[in-house]
Formats: C-alpha cells, structure tokens, sequence
C-alpha cells in the first residue's frame, strides 16, 4: 500500500479543501482521512489532490489527419493518437471520451497495455444525415469516404429505419457511445443554426441506442433549435451548444441533458472565431448554469493543441463556474455524464486511484499544466 502524505484533498461534493492522506491499495484508493498510514510514503506536502481529469469531448486520432486527410495511410490514424495519449496523460487526464475518430483498436491497445494513456470510450463517427458534417462526400471527390474501413463504419443516414440501423452499425463496430451530428459545423462555416435530424430520427438514434447495453448519444449542435430537439429526444449529452438560449436550456435541464461547451474552441484565440461566438458562447454557460444544467468538461482538440487540454478547465471558471465548479466539471460531473461515477471522479474510498497532484492547495485554474506535482493512473504513477 502507499500512503499520500501531508497534502490537501479537493472534494469535488462540497467544492471543499482539507487536510487528508490518502492509501492507495493495487489500483483503488482504500482510505481518505487524517493520520493514516502504509508501507511506501509519497511526501505530498504542500500539494492540492484532486482526482484525475476527464475529458468528455476530444479526438485522440485527428491531429494528424486535419493536416492531411487524404494523403496518409489508414494506418497513420490511430498510430498519431500514441504521443496524443502520452500528451493528455501527463496532464492528468485519466479517461476521454473520443468524440469520433479513434476505432475499437485504439481502445484496445491502451487496455492491453501497448499504449500507455487515459482509458478511452469511443463513438467511432460522428452520424448524420445526406449532407451533414459526418458525410465526406465532396462535388470533386463523390462519395469517397477517407476515413472509412471496417472498423469505421459508414455514419450516413436518412429516416428513423435507418437511424436505428447506423446505431446498429456503431455498437457493432464496439462504439461506447453514439455521436450525432444535429447542425452544421462553426469549423467549415456552414449550417451553425441548421436542425439535420428530424424528430422521429432522433428518437429512434435514442431509443436504439438505449436498448443495445443503455449506450448514450452524445450530439454536436451549436444552433439552439437543434439543441432542444436533442433534450427533448433524451440525449444524454450535447456538444458545444455555442447559441444554446433560453428554451433550449430550459429543455436540457427538464431532461438531465448534460452540456459539453468545448469553450476551447472560441475561447482560446477568440479572433479566429466566427464573429460574435465567443461572446455567445460564454452566454450559453451563463443560460445552461441559470436553468440548473449539468456541465462536464470536453476540450474538442485538437482544434486547438493537445497540450492545451487543461485550459478548458480555466475556460469553465471564467464562463460562470468558478475554480471549484470547473474541477468538478472536469471530474465529478464528467464521470456522472459517462456513467462512471461509481468507479472514479473523486477521491473516496473505493474508488479508482486517479489522482493529479497538484503544486500549491490553493483552486486556482488559470494555468493548471504548470501546478502537476504528478499523476496517479489506476494506482500507478505515470507522470
């Protein structure tokens, strides 16, 4: 056993700071409290516990592939998510949730070992109908799908028949998760305020997916009409919701929708937006917290750098979190949305022993990468 000793612990319930040690037993955390002891003590004085990071929205296989998508090797896709892996698990990100591009491999190879990194959940592709952004055909190119192979399966779709039939594709292919795309895309700039799928196509993305093992649909939408047709179908999660308003706030708290804001992507360089969205981005945070609707962290990179990954969190704070509301988006909250909450998020008995030790026991956010003492991943250090 190994004692953590001398530090503070960050209970992401209250939003407190105390005094504790910590016991760390094979990979689960055996005993939180005053005075403890074990054979092996880590010297953690002066230093803040908090428990490992999780980053709901991210695409660990992209990098690579944004710069060059159609003159890499298939190949080359998952090998570039190796050093994404090492990148994020350094910065005490523990478990992601790939928002489309990492394949059943991927995972795979961090269970087993081969590659070391967070444990991944992974939603394969992003799902959508004729036209929408998971739709690669282009008017020189036709219908060449770059990205797909057997184990990436064709994401297109039209009508509630084949709604549940994609799902079927995806769980098949090992998909964690399902991801729809419900509007356009703030990146290529076009259809931001579209609504792509209809009613009866959401219910049955939801429905299917529900039935094959109680998996999830995550949904990208900015536009607001698009983000209250995902509530009100009962997603379990929607991604960025940057002109998320009233009503459809209103509908994600009425449902227990969650909200990824992927802040990252306005907030970071805020003259490379699209005009206006920073501003109506932090106003969406603004309006989600006012009608009571859960937050968890999601970076979407690498629109901006992996090694950014930690200043979403600073991006959470400065939207209306606050330091204690943003850590616990990026840990309690983030493992209640993946259906995690029993085995990791924070740090209490039984739990799994991820934790981030941080420099200094005071909340600040502002530059996180540069407060990491260490990392612990399924009781292991890694970092």
């Amino acid at each position: 056993m190994k004692l953590l000793a001398g530090g503070s612990v960050f209970d992401v319930r209250s939003g407190q700071v105390a005094e504790a040690d910590v016991v760390v037993a094979g990979e689960r955390i055996v005993a939180v409290g005053r005075g403890l002891d074990a054979d092996e003590v880590v010297d953690c004085a002066g230093s803040l516990l908090v428990p490992g990071f999780i980053d709901c929205h991210t695409h660990v296989c992209l990098a690579e592939t944004k710069k060059d998508p159609f003159g890499l090797p298939r190949s080359a896709r998952p090998l570039s998510a190796v050093p994404v892996l090492t990148t994020l698990l350094c910065r005490g990100v523990t478990t992601v949730r790939d928002a489309w591009g990492a394949d059943a491999g991927v995972r795979l190879a961090v269970e087993r070992g081969w590659v070391e990194g967070p444990e991944i959940l992974v939603s394969l592709r992003q799902v959508c109908t004729t036209g929408g952004i998971g739709d690669h055909w282009g008017p020189r190119s036709g219908p060449v799908d770059f990205f797909g192979d057997p184990a990436m399966p064709d994401p297109v779709f039209n009508g509630a028949d084949e709604a549940r039939a994609v799902v079927r594709r995806m769980v098949r292919a090992g998909a964690d998760w399902i991801k729809v795309a419900a509007s356009g895309s703030m990146s290529l700039g076009r259809g931001v305020h579209d609504v792509q799928i209809t009613e009866a196509e959401f219910h049955a993305l939801v429905d299917e997916a529900r039935r094959l093992g109680g998996r999830g649909v995550m949904v990208h939408a900015h536009g607001a009409r698009a983000i209250e047709a995902a509530a009100r179908a009962g997603a379990r999660s929607v991604e960025h919701g940057t002109y998320l308003d009233e009503d459809a706030a209103a509908a994600m708290a009425e449902a227990g929708t969650w909200l990824v804001p992927t802040l990252s992507v306005t907030q970071s360089d805020p003259d490379a937006a699209a005009p206006g969205a920073p501003e109506a981005h932090r106003r969406a945070v603004e309006l989600a917290l006012a009608a009571g609707v859960p937050v968890a962290m999601g970076s979407d990179n690498p629109e901006r750098p992996h090694t950014e990954v930690l200043r979403e969190i600073h991006h959470m704070s400065a939207a209306g979190l606050g330091p204690g509301g943003a850590l616990r988006a990026a840990t309690w909250e983030a493992a209640r949305l993946l259906g995690l909450s029993d085995d990791r998020g924070e740090i209490a008995d039984g739990k799994r022993a991820d934790l981030v030790v941080l420099h200094g026991t005071d909340l600040d956010v502002s530059a996180l990468d540069t407060r990491i003492r260490a990392v612990w991943h399924n009781g292991r250090r890694v970092s």
